[in-house]
């Protein structure tokens, strides 16, 4: 459970737009490396817990609320990925099956 919560505050801080934009913006404020490394090695910490505390105050409440919106998205996401599914395969038979008769029908005798 730890390395998840880990995991899911270092890919939200790695991701996120916020990072993309602080590092361009105060990339060159004196330190701003190292304290980014510090913040990475105090989320890592079994001492700190930091990677724990920022899941339990903001990532999990987060989660809780929008849990309804997230389990629509993923239902909808299996459906169109099992019909793009069948879609691509009907399309490779398709493909397969001409590919088939083309090369059969330039066979001599």
């Amino acid at each position: 459970v730890r390395w998840m919560m880990y995991w899911i505050v270092f890919a939200l801080f790695m991701a996120t737009a916020t990072e993309s934009f602080t590092d361009l913006l105060i990339s060159w404020l004196p330190f701003y490396y190292e304290m980014k490394m510090a913040f990475v090695i105090w989320l890592l910490s079994p001492y700190t817990r930091g990677a724990s505390l920022l899941y339990r105050k903001f990532v999990h409440p987060m989660l809780s609320r929008k849990e309804k919106e997230i389990d629509t998205f993923i239902v909808q996401a299996r459906e169109r990925g099992c019909e793009a599914m069948v879609r691509f395969g009907r399309r490779g038979l398709n493909i397969a099956a001409t590919a088939a008769i083309q090369a059969a029908t330039k066979v001599p005798g």
